[in-house]
């Protein structure tokens, strides 16, 4: 059965621009009598006195937004998912013990921490295994039984069960996830091929439109909130695609993997994470938008895996000074920091400083806005970026490669001649050649000391390898002045260092002039 979007009733998107808050704030005031229904509502004032004549009768108060039309028709298409999972005792005392209030709080070399994980540890002191039970939300998306879900709700699921809003129980498997975007897709077992299913809305919600958030709340299934829409493109600092829509619906554990719904019926997000300091709601919680899943679950159901498309370079954001520095208009792009070798971007010519502007004619607005756009696009096709180089733009088109699983990153060797001297540099910082400090390669200049008072205090720090100042490599002192000097009588107002930290390369923007 196919849960068909239907067109918002009056009642509810024009109620807000209708009514003014005094009457919703007297209504609430006076105890609001029933629900978000189509009835009126009412309120009751008790007689003041014994002899009065009557009772003050109620009267119909301002009608709010109905949801229960809505929630009838897409209810049924939304599950509680229970997983069943193997646990090692350290795995379940990372994420706390029950009975133990605020025991996951403690830092994990804690003693009272330590005392618990070794106490629940057999002979020899090796973990034991034992069966963890997780709970979430989920909903169909066809009616022979994928269901959606929270990757982060099945992760090393041995036995996925679900549950509609009524006594039956289905087992699933999962079919495939995606941890970049925290998505799963699973499948009902069996031949059944009746369940009722919603479908992803096409288009996104505006901030400010109404939302229905239908889940599995601390196991209780089956229960409605509903809120606005609060923000869009919100970055959570989840991962490297965070596109998240910011609701104010209450969304609680048990949540993750839910649907959120627009007033026609058609799911715009799936619930997957809060803000809470408490770990309860507070009216800040975060879906999926519609477009980011359509894509990902499309792509589960036809392989199980993700592929994107990888150019192989590290960048970053441009930001005023970045901008300014390179003789850019405006900060927008994204900033390569390295081209990594043997990938895509190296083998088409891009480079350390070179900004990324567009994708195919498309404008680039900031380096996050760059990875998505890559990562959207299939491995194999071919590209056409234009980059922003001493001054001028120019065009590189490359084959876009394949997004690794897990990209390869080297350990940074942290050891180091605690002897080593340092030379001032007018930037406020003291620097000694990268060749004369273990660990810190052949190239560069190791910043061993930052002035806080001086123009690099907060930009650079110690142990940081500086490669380049204005675009030419450095090696000395000398080397670095000349580039200070040479940017201020260009009228610069700052200079663009490439630096390494903790064996990535990025550009810091530090004002000349200061000292």
């Amino acid at each position: 059965m196919t849960i068909e979007p239907r067109r918002p009733s009056d009642t509810g998107s024009g109620f807000l621009a209708r009514r003014r808050r005094t009457v919703i704030a007297s209504a609430l005031a006076l105890g609001v009598a029933g629900a978000l229904g189509g009835q009126a509502l009412t309120s009751y004032v008790a007689p003041a006195r014994a002899d009065t004549a009557s009772a003050i009768q109620p009267q119909a108060g301002p009608a709010l937004p109905s949801f229960a039309e809505v929630v009838d028709r897409v209810k049924p298409a939304v599950v509680s998912v229970r997983v069943k999972n193997i646990a090692t005792d350290d795995e379940a005392s990372a994420g706390g013990m029950p009975g133990v209030p605020g025991l996951d709080q403690l830092p994990n070399d804690h003693p009272l921490k330590k005392f618990f994980r070794e106490f629940g540890q057999g002979q020899g002191g090796k973990p034991r295994q034992h069966r963890g039970m997780a709970q979430g939300s989920g909903f169909f998306i066809s009616s022979d039984g994928y269901v959606v879900t929270n990757n982060h709700v099945v992760q090393g699921a041995k036995e996925v069960e679900l549950k509609p809003d009524d006594d039956t129980t289905y087992k699933a498997k999962v079919v495939g996830t995606d941890p970049r975007t925290d998505l799963a897709l699973l499948k009902v077992e069996g031949d059944k091929k009746d369940f009722p299913y919603v479908k992803f809305a096409s288009d996104g919600p505006r901030v400010g439109d109404w939302v229905i958030a239908v889940g599995n709340p601390f196991g209780l299934g089956g229960s409605v909130t509903a809120g606005i829409v609060s923000a869009r493109g919100r970055d959570i600092g989840a991962g490297p695609y965070d596109d998240f829509l910011q609701i104010d619906a209450a969304v609680n554990r048990g949540n993750s993997g839910g649907p959120t719904f627009n007033l026609r019926g058609e799911v715009v997000g799936v619930n997957t994470a809060i803000y809470s300091p408490s770990g309860g709601n507070v009216g800040i919680a975060f879906s999926i938008p519609s477009e980011v899943a359509t894509n990902i679950v499309e792509k589960l159901k036809n392989g199980g895996t993700i592929a994107r498309g990888y150019i192989g370079v590290q960048i970053q954001p441009v930001t005023d000074e970045i901008a300014e520095s390179l003789g850019l208009k405006k900060a927008q792009g994204a900033l390569v920091a390295e081209a990594q070798k043997g990938t895509p971007g190296e083998q088409a010519g891009l480079r350390s400083g070179d900004t990324i502007l567009k994708v195919d004619g498309e404008e680039i607005g900031s380096a996050r806005d760059l990875s998505r756009k890559i990562a959207s696009m299939d491995p194999g096709k071919e590209v056409t970026l234009t980059i922003w180089r001493d001054g001028k733009e120019e065009t590189k088109t490359l084959k876009l490669g394949t997004l690794p699983e897990e990209p390869k990153q080297a350990a940074a060797d942290q050891s180091g001649d605690d002897d080593a001297s340092g030379s001032k540099v007018k930037l406020g910082i003291e620097v000694t050649p990268a060749s004369k400090m273990a660990g810190a390669g052949d190239q560069g200049l190791v910043v061993t000391n930052v002035d806080e008072d001086g123009a690099a205090a907060g930009k650079l720090e110690a142990g940081d390898v500086i490669l380049r100042v204005g675009g030419k490599d450095v090696s000395s002192v000398s080397d670095v002045t000349s580039q200070l000097d040479a940017a201020q009588k260009e009228g610069k107002k700052s200079v663009l260092l490439l630096i390494k930290r903790s064996d990535a390369t990025r550009f810091v923007a530090i004002e000349i002039g200061k000292s």
